[in-house]
C-alpha cells in the first residue's frame, strides 16, 4: 500500500480463490482477524518482481505460452504503476498482498493471470517476497551504518588531542582522547555491518519452487529463477524453505545488537550533556523543551533511540516465541512474522538516520573534559607503570601508588600536585622525571601501541577506518 493509498478503506468486493471448498462464506470478523493486507502491502513490489521471474521460468520450461507470458508481464507492469501511484484498490476479502495482485492481474489479462500461480503456493511465494524485501533492507542499512561511521570519523578528526576521562564502573579510570572513545563505537558499528552482511548470505536463498511444502510436479527450473532474482542459491529442502524464519530472526538479532550499541552511545550523550558533567552539548534541533520548566533542554532524540532499543529487542523475542512451537511445515502463525520484522526495519532505519544527523550537532567542551579527566587520580596507573620501569614488581608498585592516592585524598590534591619529597616518601625510585608520567598528555602519549589512545595512534586508526569504509 503506497503512502498515498495507506489508510484507504479496503474494498470488500471479492471472493476468496479457495472459497469453493467451503459451504459458507468467512465471517466479516474472521476476515478482519486473518487478513494481512493492512501490513504486507509493503511486499507488493517484491511480489511483482518474483512473479515476473516465475512467469518467465514457466514460459522457458514450456508450462505457459508466449502469449500468456506477454499478458502477465503487461498486467504486472500496470499493477506496479497503480501501486506506486496509490491508485491500486486493496481488498480485505482477498486477505493479503499476493491474492490482491493476482485478482487484479486476472481482471486485466483474463486466463493468463490465472495461470501465473501454476507450480507455486502462497507459502513459497511469501517466503520469497520476505527474503527479497529483507535483502534490500539489509543493503540499505549497511549503507546507513557506513554513513554513521563517516560522521563519527569526521567528529573524531577534530578531537584526537582532546583529553577526556575514561570510565570503568562509571568512575574515572584513565585518560583517553575523545576521538579514541568515538572510535570504539566505530568498531561496534563495523561488526554490526559485518553481521548484517553475513546474515544476508542466508537471506539470499530462493524458496520459490518449494510450492506448498513438498515441491511441485511441474518441470520447473529453480536455478533460472534464482539467477533472475539475483539469489546466491536455492533453499535445498522444500519443507524448510516454506516453514522456517530463522533468517528473519537472525536479522532481528543483528538489529538488536546494533540498537544496543546506539543505545549505549545515547546513554553516554545523555549523561555528558547533564550539567553535572557538562562535557558536550547537542544542537537545539535535536532537543526539546519542557511545557512547564522554561530552562529545560532535553536530549529527546537520544532518549528515544534508547527507548526504541527495547522495542527491537522485543521483536526478536516475539519471533523466537512465534517459531518455537511450530511443527513442519507452514502454519498460519507465520503471518505474525511480518509486523515485528517490518517494524524492526523501520525502527533501525529511522534511528540510524537521525543519529547520523545528530553527530555533527555535538559540540565538545574541551575544558570540561580535561577538568573531568584530572579528577579521580586518572594517572595513578601511569605512576605504577613508572615504578615498574624503574624495576619495582607491578604488585608492589600497585600498593605504593594506592598509598599515595590515599595520602592525596587527605589533602585533598592530585598525584601531580605532590612535591618530589612527598612522592619519594612512598618510594625512593621516584625522581624528577616522574612528572612526565603524571600529566594527562603524557598518559595518552604513552599508550602508543595498536589500539591505544595515543593521539598519533588514533590519527592512524582514523585513516585506516576511512579506507575501510570507502
Amino acid at each position: 500500500m503506497s503512502a498515498q493509498n495507506k489508510g484507504k478503506p479496503l474494498s470488500p468486493a471479492a471472493a476468496q480463490p479457495w472459497s469453493g471448498r467451503f459451504a459458507e462464506p468467512v465471517s466479516d470478523l474472521v476476515k478482519r482477524f486473518t487478513a494481512s493486507v493492512g501490513f504486507d502491502y509493503r511486499l507488493a513490489e517484491f511480489d511483482i518482481e518474483g512473479s515476473v521471474a516465475h512467469a518467465r521460468m514457466l514460459h522457458a520450461t514450456g508450462i505457459i505460452g508466449a502469449e500468456d507470458l506477454a499478458s502477465i508481464e503487461r498486467g504486472l507492469e500496470q499493477i506496479l504503476g497503480e501501486i506506486r501511484s496509490g491508485a491500486f484498490n486493496w481488498s480485505l476479502d482477498l486477505e493479503d498482498v499476493h491474492l490482491n495482485i493476482e485478482r487484479r492481474l486476472t481482471d486485466l489479462v483474463g486466463d493468463a493471470g490465472k495461470r501465473l500461480h501454476t507450480a507455486r503456493s502462497r507459502n513459497d511465494q511469501v517466503a520469497t517476497d520476505i527474503r527479497l524485501y529483507l535483502r534490500a533492507a539489509i543493503d540499505h542499512l549497511i549503507g546507513q551504518i557506513r554513513a554513521l561511521q563517516t560522521a563519527l570519523l569526521d567528529l573524531a578528526d577534530k578531537h584526537t588531542d582532546t583529553v577526556m576521562p575514561g570510565f570503568t564502573h562509571l568512575q574515572v579510570a584513565q585518560p583517553v582522547s575523545f576521538s579514541h572513545h568515538l572510535l570504539a563505537y566505530y568498531e561496534m558499528l563495523s561488526r554490526d555491518a559485518q553481521r548484517y552482511a553475513d546474515c544476508r548470505k542466508r537471506v539470499n536463498r530462493l524458496p520459490l519452487g518449494a510450492a506448498a511444502l513438498a515441491g511441485t510436479s511441474y518441470p520447473i527450473d529453480r536455478q533460472m529463477v534464482a539467477k533472475a532474482l539475483e539469489f546466491d542459491g536455492i533453499c535445498e529442502n522444500s519443507l524448510d524453505a516454506v516453514s522456517d524464519r530463522d533468517f528473519a530472526i537472525e536479522f532481528c538479532a543483528c538489529s538488536a545488537l546494533l540498537m544496543t550499541h546506539l543505545s549505549r552511545f545515547c546513554e553516554e550523550l545523555i549523561l555528558w550533556m547533564n550539567p553535572s558533567f557538562g562535557l558536550i552539548d547537542i544542537a537545539d534541533r535535536f532537543c526539546t523543551g519542557s511545557s512547564i520548566m522554561p530552562q529545560k533542554k532535553n536530549p529527546d532524540v537520544a532518549e528515544l533511540i534508547r527507548g526504541k532499543t527495547g522495542r527491537v529487542n522485543g521483536h526478536l523475542v516475539a519471533l523466537l516465541t512465534l517459531m518455537k512451537g511450530q511443527p513442519l511445515a507452514y502454519n498460519k502463525d507465520n503471518q505474525e512474522d511480518k509486523e515485528p520484522l517490518f517494524d524492526t526495519v523501520d525502527t533501525v532505519t529511522s534511528s540510524l538516520a537521525v543519529f547520523t544527523e545528530m553527530i555533527p550537532g555535538i559540540s565538545v567542551n574541551k575544558e570540561a573534559m580535561r577538568a573531568a579527566a584530572a579528577q579521580g587520580f586518572a594517572t595513578a596507573t601511569d605512576l605504577a607503570d613508572y615504578l615498574v620501569r624503574k624495576g619495582m614488581p607491578f604488585r608492589e608498585a600497585h600498593e605504593v601508588v594506592a598509598q599515595a592516592v590515599r595520602f592525596c585524598e587527605t589533602r585533598p590534591c592530585d598525584l601531580a600536585d605532590l612535591k618530589l619529597p612527598e612522592l619519594q616518601q612512598f618510594s625512593k625510585l621516584i625522581d624528577t622525571d616522574v612528572y612526565a608520567s603524571l600529566t594527562l598528555e603524557g598518559a595518552l602519549t604513552a599508550r602508543s601501541h595498536i589500539g591505544g589512545t595515543a593521539p598519533a595512534r588514533v590519527k592512524s586508526a582514523i585513516a585506516k577506518a576511512r579506507k575501510a569504509i570507502r
